[in-house]
């Protein structure tokens, strides 16, 4: 599946027979060697009161917390497949996720942002750069810049999600041009993937931060490297937000097995 050229494996493990290991899940994942994704999804059943269950791993096979463009496809998937309601809501390790499905739109409600933080200075081999971070699910750190397109997005990328700033967990990092009021290009570096087409919670942690240094209402549009626009809506109270709401494209592309 994709959303917005963000890729992920879904799989079907409500059985939960399926146990694939970190080096698994990367060779999968590989883009050569396997079937290429920056993330695998497991669909399973629910344990306390969502409708349905995930568990999300990173191209190279780590754990992660959350996945916006993910969690949009997940919401496709259980849609389509088991042709659920329109609202639909699952569990994942940072909590319950609502999502509203209205044909190739989705629409997910995250959890709301945390541990807020305005221009920093950080030391890096390119210079002093400041920086922006909030956690959108998953830790974020935001850069601007003139051109998104000219950004050194793998060296410096891998550089900030490394820093010692931001160890010992490291950081998702974004750099964000602003187009023009309410309107932003993104692209973003990935704990555990490189650079990724798209970004939902680096998408957000990226609206939220524009929105805030701005003063722009909600919802913020958001262009990113893969071609397509998502919108990030929210309620803003002072320096506090929440109902942050990622709203895009997602599709699936094929079905298929596989022998691991």
């Amino acid at each position: 599946m994709n959303g917005a050229g963000n890729d992920f494996i879904l799989i079907d493990n409500r059985e939960n027979d399926l146990s694939l290991s970190r080096n698994q899940i990367s060779k999968l994942c590989h883009r050569q060697r396997g079937i290429g994704a920056d993330g695998l999804i497991y669909l399973c059943h629910p344990r306390g009161v969502g409708d349905w269950a995930w568990q999300f791993y990173n191209a190279d096979g780590s754990d992660a917390e959350m996945c916006g463009n993910g969690a949009r496809c997940f919401a496709k998937y259980v849609k389509d497949r088991f042709e659920s309601p329109e609202t639909i809501s699952f569990e994942t390790a940072c909590g319950i996720i609502n999502a509203r499905v209205i044909d190739d739109l989705v629409t997910v409600g995250l959890t709301d942002p945390s541990g807020l933080v305005l221009e920093e200075t950080i030391m890096t081999n390119d210079g002093g750069k400041t920086v922006h971070s909030i956690n959108t699910g998953v830790p974020h750190t935001v850069l601007f810049v003139s051109d998104a397109d000219k950004a050194m997005v793998e060296s410096l990328g891998a550089e900030i999600r490394h820093h010692d700033h931001f160890s010992p967990s490291g950081t998702n990092v974004n750099f964000v041009q602003v187009l023009e009021d309410g309107h932003i290009h993104v692209r973003t570096y990935e704990r555990g993937v490189g650079e990724t087409l798209a970004c939902g919670t680096g998408v957000s942690a990226s609206a939220i931060i524009s929105g805030l240094l701005n003063d722009w209402p909600s919802p913020v549009k958001v262009d990113v490297l893969g071609g397509d626009r998502l919108e990030v809506g929210f309620t803003r109270n002072g320096k506090d937000f929440t109902a942050v709401q990622l709203t895009g494209p997602a599709e699936i592309v094929y079905h298929g097995e596989i022998e691991v």
